[in-house]
Order: structure tokens, then sequence, then C-alpha cells
């Protein structure tokens, strides 16, 4: 089976669409396939473009039959109004030899429609896997920052449990793809096969298909019919859209603009800004917006398509774009949606006027009773959630507090700054909410966070929370300027960081240089500072609770900023306080702590180990794609520094601008914070002193000087006086109340 591969031609740039309109003398029919504009075959037949999108051949096969092809793929049909094309997809077999029992070579198909502006419909199509005791995965092979990997199996307890038109799991399973996708790979796990089991087919079977155009049978899976029925082949229905602009960027370039027929009107993709748009006749009119005055008006009054739109047979008057229904002459009634009946006496419609008169004025008066009852309603429940996320002790202490700058928004106010809160707008999305960037009514860019609510504890502490927040005036935490409390859900508002995370910083950039380490360093000092600060000088002190890369921002100096406080809580005072339940992100959380269940400020500290490991290797914390005992990266750095491979982890870029002795003390005190038992970790306090050193060594002339020097500068040679202890149990301990002692470098 030779590797399916839908289209791999890379096309040199070409002009942007242009507004042209087809010969007469273009082909329009292939077999019996009609093919509308934009679609065409042969040049000046469609819409230019500057891809495949458009371009379709009509070829004369084997069979004798004409049929249309777009580049490689065979097409069904194609629509103008919907937007949507119509190929043949290929079944993707995976099949063992019966003799040896040993699998085929082709396991993994790639699918590659980049060259186009085709998108895999996700409402239509299902990720379809039939056979017995098959495993088959589909991912995504866009280079986006949005990954996709989701897999599906077949089991087959029995022959007998088998049955058609059932696709649950039993011989046959189907799934949801993401929208948006438009090249992807198919595999096949090689744990599982059929090879041995009586009564199925040594043949599995995995492919993207159009839901509404397979139909299981138990026959696919005991024999090869599902090939041989559907020659290898089934419907997959393709999205389509006109270039990368939005409806707006094409109108200003007349002739590009591809909705060229009066009566028509533009639609930006679904796929979001910089996935095109489609032209549409308007409401009333049909025909191909694409070609000049193709949309003419729709007599709903004669069409047989169309029911007839009037109650009363004969009421009903065409007009352009639209109609009417009139009962006739000497007739009055409703000729929509009632009937049409002679006159009345003047008597009678004086009554009937005085009736709907008082209909119409108890309708208005019960509308607007609705609406005062209902306004009331809407304050009533802000106010009580106002009151249940602390916000009357909040507003007391702030009337108390002179100077206190902290504002409390008004849900229209965050409504209006974020364009009611539209997807767009979105920065961010973690364990604790969304954040939304937004403007203020003072044209001030702030980031906007919708808050998750764990329990009811934190519902009536979160006004006291805030308060507590609102008094920290550090240079390296977030500034936050006010919160919303009127909602279910708390809403909090803090200055816009224009450098987004640390995590974006360090993970963005696959390919080239990163960011220099002595930066590194200089951020990662700032972050300890920021959470020594929380953890000793704050009052009450404050546990962060899930420190993390994505939780570290940057501004326009490249300043750190902590951030995001959705999981953090008081210092408790006693140890009852201490229980509560785990959160946190995976990879970075304390194993103590969701042992125990006791958050501590050494939580905190394990958590800033990991991204003191970020930061030395470019290694994400936690990599669902790697093997299990390396899916961690505190795990995998512990292992490597244990057998004294610290080097093989190491970022590149790192071992080139640093000695190997820095590096090895930044590993050591990452180590460190990573202990098992929080006692023997350091503080943040004598992380942020140690990572101070380090970073100004960093920045040293001579930071590439030989062995001896880079000892005498991290901490002085055994035999000096200096004030640094050598410690050969690898854990930070003081001599001094400003020194921190290292173990000694290899």
């Amino acid at each position: 089976m030779i590797v399916a591969l839908i289209a791999v031609l890379v096309f040199s740039a070409r002009p942007a669409a242009t507004a042209m309109q087809p010969s007469e003398t273009c082909q329009r029919r292939c077999g019996d396939i009609d093919i509308p504009y934009p679609f065409g075959i042969g040049p000046g037949c469609h819409l230019e473009t500057g891809d495949w999108t458009f371009v379709l051949s009509c070829n004369r096969t084997a069979d004798g039959r004409h049929r249309v092809y777009n580049y490689k793929i065979e097409v069904l049909d194609m629509s103008v109004r919907l937007g949507q094309l119509r190929i043949w997809n290929f079944i993707n077999p995976w099949c063992y030899n019966g003799t040896t029992r040993e699998m085929n070579d082709q396991n993994n198909w790639w699918y590659n429609m980049s060259i186009t502006n085709f998108r895999i419909n996700d409402a239509q199509n299902r990720f379809t896997v039939i056979g017995c005791n098959s495993l088959a995965y589909i991912r995504s092979l866009n280079e986006t920052t949005d990954k996709y990997m989701t897999g599906c199996m077949a089991m087959c307890p029995a022959a007998g449990r088998l049955e058609n038109g059932s696709c649950a799991g039993v011989g046959c399973c189907q799934t949801a793809i993401p929208s948006g996708l438009n090249a992807y790979q198919v595999s096949f796990e090689e744990k599982f096969n059929t090879s041995g089991i009586a009564n199925f087919s040594p043949c599995s079977y995995a492919v993207l298909v159009e839901a509404a155009a397979f139909d299981f049978r138990t026959t696919y899976v005991t024999t090869d019919e599902f090939m041989t029925a559907s020659g290898g082949q089934v419907p997959l229905v393709l999205d389509w859209a006109i270039g990368n602009q939005t409806c707006e960027e094409a109108k200003r370039n007349a002739s590009a603009y591809a909705c060229v027929s009066s009566n028509s009107e533009c639609v930006d993709s679904m796929y979001g800004r910089g996935r095109g748009y489609l032209c549409n006749c308007s409401a009333g009119y049909e025909g191909n917006p694409y070609l000049l005055n193709s949309c003419q008006d729709i007599n709903e009054c004669e069409d047989e398509r169309f029911n007839y739109p009037c109650s009363v047979p004969g009421t009903c008057t065409n007009t352009i774009g639209s109609f009417y229904c009139s009962c006739p002459d000497k007739t009055t009634g409703n000729a929509y949606n009632g009937t049409c009946e002679e006159n009345k006496s003047q008597i009678g419609w004086q009554i009937a006027i005085g009736v709907s008169s008082g209909v119409v004025v108890l309708i208005v008066t019960a509308s607007c009773l609705y609406m005062i009852h209902e306004k009331r309603r809407l304050a009533k429940i802000k106010t009580e959630y106002f009151k249940q996320h602390g916000g009357l002790q909040l507003f007391e202490e702030m009337k108390s507090r002179q100077g206190l700058s902290f504002t409390l928004f008004t849900q229209e106010e965050l409504e209006v700054a974020t364009n009611k809160f539209d997807e767009r707008n979105v920065i961010g999305k973690g364990g604790n909410g969304t954040v939304y960037r937004g403007t203020t009514k003072d044209d001030e860019t702030v980031a906007i966070k919708k808050c998750r609510l764990a329990n009811e504890r934190q519902k009536k502490e979160f006004g006291k929370e805030m308060l507590i927040l609102s008094q920290i005036n550090h240079r390296n935490i977030v500034k936050l300027y006010g919160c919303c409390l009127e909602v279910e859900v708390p809403m909090l508002v803090y200055k816009y960081m224009p450098n987004g995370t640390l995590y974006r910083l360090i993970h963005a950039r696959r390919d080239g240089p990163r960011v220099p380490f002595s930066l590194r360093l200089k951020i990662a000092h700032q972050a300890a500072e920021a959470l020594a600060y929380l953890h000793s000088w704050a009052s009450p002190p404050i546990i962060h609770g899930d420190v993390k890369a994505s939780n570290i921002l940057l501004d326009e100096d490249y300043t750190a900023k902590v951030s995001d406080f959705g999981a953090s809580t008081v210092a408790p005072t006693d140890e009852a306080q201490l229980v509560t339940f785990v959160q946190g992100t995976c990879g970075y959380l304390d194993p103590e702590y969701m042992r125990t269940c006791k958050l501590t400020d050494k939580s905190d500290v394990y958590s800033f180990g990991v991204v003191l490991l970020e930061l030395l290797t470019c290694r994400k914390a936690l990599n669902l794609e790697e093997l299990e005992e390396e899916k961690y990266l505190s795990s995998q750095f512990l292992l490597v520094l244990g057998e004294d491979r610290l080097g093989e982890i190491l970022d590149e870029q790192v071992k080139g601008e640093q000695s190997f002795e820095l590096l090895e003390q930044v590993a050591e005190l990452a180590k460190q914070c990573l202990e098992m038992a929080s006692d023997k970790r350091p503080s943040m306090r004598q992380v942020a002193e140690e990572l101070d050193r380090l970073s100004r060594l960093s920045q040293h002339p001579s930071g590439r000087q030989n062995s001896k020097e880079i000892l005498a500068l991290l901490g002085g040679l055994p035999s000096t006086t200096s004030k640094v202890e050598v410690s050969s149990t690898k854990n930070i301990s003081s001599t001094d109340t400003a020194d921190i002692g290292i173990r000694s470098p290899r």
C-alpha cells in the first residue's frame, strides 16, 4: 500500500484573487458533474487565488468515464451556496501477513491540503476505525501552536456482538475532529493486531469519512468487503473559502473582490480571521454571486420549489427581493397566517378596534411590568453575588483606607471593554479561568480574567483576598487594578503585559536562536524575588499555589511579573487550615502536596524548580508525546543528573553561551528545589539571593574562564576563606544570613 498523499506540490507566489469573469466557452460539465464558477477547468475559467482551491481538470479514466479532479483529488460534487466540496478520500488499510504474522510497513498515512484553501468540515465528517482490537490515531500537521491528536479503538469481544449500523466501539468506532483541520496524519498502534483471531479479517481500516455516507456492516470486520465494496474510497466533505482576507479587507480592493453580482453579500469564513470569505446572494435572491448580475429575484408566489408563503390562496404578491400577502378587496383579515373574511358592519369594526386597543394596552402594561420586575430581579441577583463574594467587606475596607487604588467595575463596563467578551479578544486560557484583552473607558489596555471558583469557602473569602492582593506593590507582581463582584463568577482586571508569558518566550520558537541565558536568569531572579516577597513580607503571607512559566508575564522591557492568583491562598495560621483540595498544573505540582493535601510555601519552591529546568533545557514540564519515563521534565532531569549526564539535557544554545560550571550551579539549585521532602528545600528568599549572584555572574566578561577561575567566581575554591559553604549533600545550607552554600561543580 503506497502512502496516500493528497497534495505535496509547493506553489510559487502568485497574484491575489482578481474579480475576473469566465469565458462563455469554458467547460461547465465533466461526466455527470456540473462545474459552477469560481471552480473551472483551464486558464481563464476559474477564480485565480494563487493556490489549487478552484483549479479543476476533467480526466478520462481507465473505465472510460470522465471524472473531475482537484490536483490529484477526485471530486464528487461542489456547492457554491454552501461553500463545500465533496471528494473521494482513500481508506487507510493496515493488514497482517497471515503466514508470518508480521505487520506491513505502511501503518502511517499523511494528508496535506495546505496548497489549497480547503478545511475539513468537522460537523459532517468523523474519524472512523474498523477492525478487531484495532487502535488508530489522527493528529494535525498544521505548523501552529494548536496541536491536536486523538485516537479511536474498535474492540471485538466476539463475532456475535457485532451489529449492523452500530459504530460504538465493537468492531467499529467513530470520533469527532477539531475545526479548521487541513493537514493530518493517520497511524495505527502497533501493540494491537488482529493476527491469529479466528473469524475476523486480518486487516484494519482508518479513514476520515462523511458521517451520512457511512453505514457499518458486520462483514467489514469479518471480510475485506469494506475495501472491495467501496473501491478503497469514501466521501469526505471539505469547506472552502476565497483567499486569506476578511470581507472588510477584501472590499478595499475592488479589483480583487469576488462578490461581483448585484444583490450579493460577503460572509467571513467560519474558521476565523485570515481564513478567507464566501459570497452569498442576498435574502430573496438566488444565483451565483461570483458572476455578474447572477443573483436574481425569487418569485416566492410562483416558484414550485417553495411552499406557497401565504395562508390564503391567491393573496401573494411578489416584490423585488421579497413578497407580501394581502386580502382581496372587500375582505379583511390576516393573509399571512390567518383568514380573509368579508367586511363587517361599522359597529363590528368599532368593537374590534376597541377590543384590539384594550388588548394592546394590556400587553404594553404587562410588558412594562415584566421589564420592571426583571430589572429588579437582575439587580437583586447582582446584589446577592456582590455580597456572596465579600463585596460589602471589601467596600467598607476601601472607604476606611485612604489612598487605596482599587476599582470595583460593573459587568456592563467590562462587557464594553471586551466587546461582550468576544472570543477574538481571548489572550489566554487556563485551569483558573479565561483572560481577555480589553480597553477601559480611560483608553487603558487591561487584561480581564473570568475566574473559576472551586468551592463555597473561596466565594466567601474572595473579597478579602482581593483586598490583600490590591495592597501588594511589588515591581515583579502584576498590578491588580480592580475586580467585578456582581456576577456569578468574579472577574479580575490586571495591567496588560504586551510581551506575553515566559512559556511563550521559551517554547514558541522551535528553530533559530532563543533569548540569551543571561536574560533567562534575570527573569528567573525577578520571579523568585516576587514569590519571596509573597512568602516573607506580604501581610499576611501569601502562597501562590500555581507557579509555572505561563503565569510569569513579561512587560515591554521583558521584566518578569508574577500573575494568576486563582489558586493562591493566605498562608494558614493553624494545621486545620492546611487541608484543602489539590489544584495546580500537571508537571509543576509538588509531590508532597499531592500526597498530603497540605499546601505550603515550599510547594511554590518545587514548582519554581521546574521553571528553572525549562530555562535550562527549553523543554516542557510535561510532554505527553514522550515515552513514559520522559514525560515529566523533573523526573528526566533528576535521572540524568544522578548519572552525571547533565550535558545531554541542557539547551544547546545555553551550553554555547555559558561555562559548564555555571550551568551546573543553576542545575544544582533546581535540584535542591525539587527535593521530595519539603523541609530539605530552600526558601524562596534563599533561591532569589542565589539567582541574583548567578545572574550577575552570567553577565561577567570572564564568564567562560577555566575551571579554577569559575570556581573562584562561583563561591571560592575549597581552600579559600569564602563565606560560601561547599556542601557534599547537594542541599542549600547557610553559614551566613545572606549567603547560600552550593555543591562544588564537577
